[in-house]
């Protein structure tokens, strides 16, 4: 009797070590299925569903817009600091049409062009297109950085006597593109009368880009190979010049937190990276959410490697500011200069020269919330802001300015979030299973303990009362 009681006890305990050490062998047989199923999926090949999620985005992407509207014009144009109010958000439906131009490459590649198209969404809006703002003279601001020091005087007969170096604008001209009067009347020398902040941008395309599939190597997946057939952009110098990363909209499956996400930007005319921020839930998905850090835009004094993103020594001061990056080189000369919005993480003396902005970086902050297993984006809010240098000329609108400042025009947010459906797929075939899995593992492995804790402490208690 004693001995069928013992051996059931040690047998009970034996199933318990077994369940035990099945549950820590299902954590790599495990991971291995998962990392073979996503190995599948995450390529970018026709049927699989990276190429869905990469031919078309599955969520809505939307661009809003805050235009800063000057409140003290008269002042401005004798020379007085800039006061703002921002006015949006204006709304676009941007990023909805398929790729185009698909062609499979060598290596391993695929090639595509992005269309680029933006339809007004009036119920997202704060008004109409056609409300007017106080802004910059986009072609009065841009020619001293246009025409040579000599030709800026000569110019002078050609500006209309009423123009400022302030207009009064709709929405829809300030962003893609007016006729101005005074271009116009300059056309001879072959300069385009038609000028705004996006212009061209409904019906062109951005490419041709080239990027890894995946087939010959995951860890490459949907990394850019080249940029309209290039490795650089022919923009800065060393390294800063190099396409790296992906497009944002997905990366090489299996991202850990202690990684950097590289990733390019034509809007900005660069790469950029992100670091690892904090986990978020997202309809019941846990995503990584990556920011764009205060160091991406940091003098050289401060972040050695930012050296080459200094271009406009005029402005930087010897390059010791920081916030505003200088894309004149992409923009046909025009003195585009690119911060996050507000001039979030700028050097004060920037912010100094204008007033009513207000940087934070909960509104302000770049982000990409990433499912780690996949590498898919499911929710990204990529932020940037608009300026214009403007500085001392022999252009008589321009003639009170005393000191080159960084004037701001706008403001975007190009955000989406993974729509129900998806986020539905993304629960019930890798989320779902990843947490069953895990919590079948975890049941093993604790449950499997107990029952050999349990019955092999009962062995020895019999075992001791016996003896006795």
């Amino acid at each position: 009797m004693a001995c069928n009681r013992n051996c059931g006890l040690l047998t009970g305990a034996i199933i318990g070590g077994v369940l035990a050490i099945f549950g820590g062998v299902l954590i790599p047989v495990g991971d291995h299925l998962i990392s073979k199923a996503v190995k599948k999926e995450a390529v970018i090949v026709n049927g699989t569903a990276a190429y869905q999620n990469w031919l078309v985005p599955g969520s809505s992407v939307y661009r809003e817009f805050w235009i800063f509207h000057v409140l003290n014009p008269s002042e401005v144009i004798n020379g007085s600091k800039p006061k703002f109010e921002q006015r949006g958000p204006y709304t676009y439906r941007v990023r909805y049409l398929p790729k185009e131009n698909i062609m499979e490459g060598q290596n391993g590649t695929i090639s595509y062009m992005l269309p680029n198209i933006a339809d007004f969404v009036p119920d997202m809006s704060v008004g109409p297109e056609n409300d007017h703002v106080t802004v910059l003279n986009l072609a009065i601001a841009a020619m001293p950085a246009v025409l040579p020091g000599f030709m800026q005087s000569m110019i002078n007969a050609w500006i209309p006597s009423n123009t400022t170096m302030l207009q009064n604008r709709t929405i829809k001209e300030i962003l893609w593109g007016y006729k101005d009067p005074f271009l116009e009347s300059i056309s001879f020398l072959g300069v385009k009368a038609t000028v705004g902040v996006f212009y061209p941008y409904n019906g062109t395309s951005d490419g041709p880009y080239n990027v890894y599939t995946g087939t010959e190597d995951i860890t490459k997946t949907a990394i850019i190979e080249s940029y309209k057939n290039k490795r650089t952009l022919s923009y800065w110098e060393g390294h800063c010049d190099m396409v790296n990363g992906t497009d944002g909209a997905s990366f090489p499956p299996f991202v850990k937190k202690n990684q950097v996400l590289r990733f390019f930007s034509s809007d900005i005319c660069r790469s950029i990276y992100g670091v690892f921020s904090e986990k978020q839930v997202v309809k019941g998905i846990t995503l990584y959410r990556f920011i764009v850090p205060r160091e991406a835009f940091a003098s050289p004094t401060e972040v050695g490697d930012n050296y080459c993103f200094c271009t406009d020594r005029e402005i930087s001061e010897n390059c010791t500011l920081a916030g505003v990056l200088d894309i004149s080189a992409c923009k046909a000369k025009r003195p585009v200069y690119i911060s996050l919005p507000h001039f979030l993480h700028a050097s004060k003396s920037i912010l100094d020269n204008v007033e009513g902005l207000s940087p934070n970086e909960k509104e302000h902050e770049t982000y990409l919330d990433i499912e780690p297993v996949t590498g898919f984006t499911l929710r990204f809010a990529k932020r940037l802001q608009v300026n214009l240098l403007v500085k001392p000329s022999k252009i008589k609108p321009l003639k009170n300015i005393t000191k080159p400042y960084v004037f701001p025009l706008l403001w975007l947010n190009e955000s989406a979030v993974i729509g129900d459906e998806k986020a539905e797929m993304f629960r019930t075939k890798i989320s779902g299973r990843l947490q069953m899995l895990s919590m079948l593992q975890m049941a093993l492995i604790i449950g499997g303990s107990v029952l050999f804790l349990a019955f092999m402490g009962s062995y020895f208690i019999c075992r001791s009362k016996k003896l006795k």
